[in-house]
C-alpha cells in the first residue's frame, strides 16, 4: 500500500526542550532525505531552532510566521504553496506555527479556518506539514479544535490518529456573522462611485499616518472588493470605515455568497480578468475575516496603524481557560520573503 503523500500533524509540544526535540528532528529528517525543508514560525521560536540547528539550519529556508503570516490568509498562498511550487516534483517538509498566544481573539477564527483549509488546498501534494502548538500556554479549547483540524497529533510521548478530526465542522463553525462596530463611517457603492470607496478609504489611512505605499495597499484592497461586490454580488455594496485594537478596519458587504472555501488563497489564471481579487486581499491586509452565506458576504480587511503596535488595546488569545468561541471536549493529553506579489500572483 502507498502511503499517503500528504501528511499534516499537529505537534502538541510543553516547553522548549520538547519543541526543539520534535522540530529538529523533523528538520533534520527532511534533510537526511534530501528533500526541501522549511521552517515558518514566530521570531523568537525561529531562533530557537536555527540556533538549535547549527550549521544544518543553512540548508533550511527560515521565515518569521508573525510577518509572513501575520495575516493567516496569506499562508498557504504566500508561505506554504510557494515553497511546494519551488520545489515542483520533490516531497517537500515544513513546519508551520500559525498559532501563538500572542494572537489575538480577532484573528484565531482565521487561523483555525487556515488549518483546516490546509487539508483541502494539499490534499495529494508531496507535503509534510508539522504544526506546533503550544500546550502549557495555549487554552485547551484551541487545542481541542487543533483535533479536528489535523488528521494526525503528536506529542513527546509519539503519534496518535484524532479520533476528532472534522475540519469542515471549524471552517462553517468559525463563519458567523460580525460583532457590528460601535462607530463606523459608510459608503454605499455601485458602477457610478467605486472610486469614492478608494477615497474614503485612504482618507482615512491618511489620517491615521499610514505612508504613501500602505495607503496604496488600503485603496487597492477595498477596490478589489468593491469591484468583486460590482460583478459578483449583485453590482453594488456597502463600505464601513472604523478604528478597532490599534487598526484600520474596512468591511465591504454585499448580496454575493462565496461558495469556494479556498478563494483567495488558491492559484488564479494571471490571464484571467478579475481572478486575482481576493487573492490580493489577503497578500496586502494584515488580516482579512469573511462571513458568507445565502444572505450575503461581508469581508473585513485589517491594517496595522504605524507606530501604534504597542497601543493596540486588543485581546489577545486566553491562555489556559475557557474560551467561548470554541467546541468543548475532553482535554488533549526572519527572514520574510520580500519578493514582489506579482511573483505570488502567477
Amino acid at each position: 500500500m502507498l502511503a499517503e503523500p500528504f501528511l499534516h500533524p499537529a505537534l502538541f509540544y510543553r516547553g522548549e526542550r520538547e519543541y526543539l526535540a520534535a522540530t529538529t528532528a523533523f528538520v533534520r529528517a527532511g534533510l537526511a532525505a534530501g528533500e526541501p525543508v522549511a521552517v515558518a514560525v514566530p521570531a523568537g521560536n525561529l531562533g530557537l531552532i536555527e540556533a538549535a540547528l547549527g550549521s544544518d539550519a543553512e540548508a533550511v529556508h527560515l521565515l518569521d510566521m508573525s510577518r509572513a503570516g501575520r495575516n493567516p490568509g496569506r499562508i498557504i498562498p504566500a508561505v506554504l504553496r510557494d515553497f511546494a511550487d519551488r520545489h515542483h516534483g520533490r516531497h517537500v517538509w515544513i513546519i508551520g506555527e500559525p498559532i501563538w498566544p500572542g494572537r489575538t481573539a480577532t484573528e484565531y477564527p482565521a487561523c483555525a479556518q487556515h488549518e483546516a483549509l490546509i487539508n483541502l488546498s494539499f490534499a495529494g501534494r508531496h507535503m509534510t506539514i508539522l504544526c506546533p502548538y503550544d500546550a502549557e500556554r495555549l487554552d485547551p479549547a484551541i487545542l481541542r479544535e487543533a483535533a479536528r483540524t489535523h488528521p494526525v497529533l503528536r506529542d513527546a510521548t509519539g503519534e496518535w490518529p484524532s479520533a476528532d478530526y472534522a475540519p469542515d465542522l471549524v471552517i462553517d463553525g468559525h463563519n458567523r456573522p460580525f460583532d457590528e462596530p460601535a462607530e463606523f463611517v459608510s459608503l454605499r457603492f455601485d458602477h457610478g462611485n467605486l472610486s469614492a470607496v478608494r477615497g474614503l478609504a485612504g482618507r482615512r489611512a491618511a489620517e491615521l499616518g499610514f505612508g504613501k505605499d500602505r495607503r496604496d495597499d488600503v485603496r487597492l484592497t477595498v477596490a478589489e472588493l468593491g469591484a468583486n461586490s460590482l460583478d459578483h454580488g449583485g453590482g453594488a455594496g456597502l463600505i464601513r470605515v472604523w478604528v478597532a485594537e490599534g487598526r484600520l478596519v474596512c468591511e465591504v458587504s454585499d448580496a454575493g455568497h462565496i461558495t469556494d472555501p479556498l478563494a483567495g488563497r488558491k492559484p488564479v489564471d494571471p490571464r484571467a480578468a478579475g481572478s486575482r481579487g481576493l487573492l490580493i486581499v489577503n497578500l496586502l491586509s494584515d488580516l482579512v475575516r469573511v462571513h458568507t452565506g445565502a444572505g450575503g458576504t461581508a469581508v473585513r480587511v485589517y491594517f496595522d496603524i504605524p507606530d501604534r503596535q504597542d497601543l493596540r488595546g486588543r485581546q489577545d488569545l486566553p491562555e489556559r481557560q475557557d474560551h467561548p468561541d470554541l467546541p468543548h471536549g475532553p482535554d488533549l493529553p526572519d527572514r520574510l520573503d520580500q519578493r514582489p506579489i506579482s511573483d505570488m500572483l502567477g
